[in-house]
């Protein structure tokens, strides 16, 4: 069976012990399934009140990073609140037919604070939202990694999702 490997390119340092030891286990959990990989590029420095083309540029710099670590073979699935909703046991199926289908190098994105500029967007070839809430984004990224475990878990038929 091919090896199969995720990665989730993220804008930002993960500061939070505790998200950091979420996200670690989390990780070691994945480690029979996948090979897991959490790649984080550094955010852009700028002041709470921007203009729009302040923005654009920020989402332009961050943007130019992401797209650095993304490699052309890779599926690549973008975190976004406009993003398409599924249920678990759906993310599950769709993770499987990804696999069976050739797609063993799955990349998810999140973005900064201020979004993902349109060159990223436009790389991608799915968008995953979990809802219309506002999450921080460290937090996204345990809530991603539990959800990709939890994936891995359904398709295996273990009683961990019930």
């Amino acid at each position: 069976m091919e090896i199969i490997n995720i990665k989730i390119v993220c804008v930002g340092k993960l500061k939070e012990k505790y998200f950091k030891a979420a996200i670690a286990e989390y990780a070691k959990r994945l480690s029979r399934f996948t090979k897991f990989e959490l790649v984080e590029v550094p955010d852009e420095k700028a002041p709470e009140k921007l203009s729009q083309a302040q923005m654009d540029q920020v989402m332009q710099l961050e943007g130019e990073r992401i797209l650095a670590k993304i490699k052309e073979k890779e599926y690549v699935i973008i975190l976004a609140i406009k993003g398409r909703q599924r249920a678990s046991e759906e993310f599950a199926k769709e993770l499987a037919q990804l696999t069976t289908y050739g797609h063993s190098d799955i990349t998810f994105v999140i973005g900064g604070s201020l979004g993902l500029s349109p060159e990223v967007m436009k790389r991608g070839d799915d968008t995953l939202s979990f809802g219309k809430l506002t999450l921080p984004h460290q937090l996204m990224r345990v809530v991603l990694t539990e959800q990709i475990y939890r994936a891995f878990m359904i398709n295996e038929g273990s009683p961990y999702h019930k």
